[in-house]
């Protein structure tokens, strides 16, 4: 077995890995990883899971979305609660012709289901996988949900990037054909301790992360702060960042993001402005948040991208794409979705037994 695939618990992962290396000596993995290195501005955003069977609701998201992101992201049960499964979505948008960021959660599955998942992932045709250790059940509505964990996000990339460039199981077992992953990690520039998360995004960036989503930036300047470490540690050459934004629908909204979101953080600056509008206005108000920050972000070196979170607005998408300058979209599909059909009326709440 080779020594890098003995252990997943300590990878052997190298400090001079990363994109300035191999860049230049293949062709891009994906539709989002050749808008990045053609250096446009990229834009991906969440596909919020449906609670249903019914897929005409995730081509029905993924039709607002597509003409106005580069890629989408296929979420894996975010906030510990339950939802549409991510690598199901990634099926069904990938069988439409559309491009999809397959989230991987370690919260839910070993190792063992993890890598069966990203080789069936990549025989659909999924080629953005996107690695996070996942938030805790106990912030979930089923908090009583075991806790699996047996790989956290920083030993799943080196999974998946031995997977795709070593051919090899973590047991060191050969594959016949590897995937082909354009690796993605998240961050969160607005946690503390704030010294320690660029050298956290340097381990993720050895690891084998390619690009990175960050959590919601709701505060440039700090942000600006995080962006002058990681470029002094020369990581903005070595990976793509996106930063996160997301339109706030209300004043409640964003007081509730600040109070039960894990990792959320948002000035008092912000819910203050946000209750100078009317409440008829503040959806408006919201929007046009998201469309400042865009536009000041931009301007930050190293930044490559923005990721949108628009939760259960995915209308707004491509308003806000719109109305920040980031239209046409390069290197677009026009793949049609399937046909739409009758949806079926959604059944009564089963109750606790």
């Amino acid at each position: 077995m080779p020594e890098f695939a003995r252990n997943a618990q300590q990878p052997n992962i190298h400090p001079e890995e990363g994109r300035s290396r191999s860049q230049a000596e293949r062709e891009p993995r994906s539709r989002l990883e050749r808008v990045l290195r053609s250096g446009r501005f990229a834009v991906t955003a969440e596909l919020n899971p449906p609670d249903s069977a019914d897929p005409q609701e995730v081509y029905d998201a993924a039709l607002v979305l597509s003409s106005v992101c580069d890629g989408i992201n296929a979420v894996d049960a975010s906030g510990a609660n339950c939802h549409m499964s991510s690598v199901a979505i990634c099926a069904l948008l990938t069988r439409a012709g559309y491009e999809p960021v397959y989230q991987v959660s370690c919260r839910d599955r070993n190792r063992i289901a993890i890598q069966g998942d990203l080789l069936g992932a990549a025989a659909m045709g999924v080629r953005n996988v996107l690695c996070i250790t996942g938030d805790d059940v106990t912030v979930g509505d089923q908090p009583e949900a075991k806790r699996v964990f047996d790989l956290d996000s920083i030993q799943l990339l080196h999974t998946a990037r031995i997977m795709r460039d070593y051919g090899v199981f973590l047991s060191g077992r050969k594959l016949t054909t590897p995937p082909q992953f354009f690796l993605g990690a998240v961050e969160n520039p607005f946690a503390p301790p704030f010294d320690w998360r660029p050298h956290r995004l340097a381990k993720k960036v050895a690891a084998g992360a390619e690009f990175i989503q960050t959590q919601y930036c709701f505060d440039p300047a700090r942000f600006r702060v995080f962006m002058q470490r990681v470029r002094d540690l020369g990581l903005h050459e070595r990976c793509y960042i996106l930063v996160g934004v997301g339109p706030l629908r209300s004043v409640g909204a964003a007081e509730f993001m600040r109070a039960r979101v894990p990792g959320v953080y948002i000035p008092d600056a912000v819910i203050e402005r946000l209750k100078g509008a009317p409440k008829s206005q503040q959806r408006a108000e919201g929007k046009r948040i998201c469309i400042e920050i865009i536009q000041q972000v931009r301007e930050i070196e190293g930044v490559a991208g923005v990721h949108i979170m628009a939760y259960r607005q995915e209308e707004l998408v491509a308003e806000i794409v719109e109305e920040a300058g980031l239209l046409p979209r390069p290197f677009r599909s026009d793949a049609p979705p399937p046909p739409p059909r009758r949806r079926h009326r959604p059944t009564q709440r089963i109750p606790n037994p």
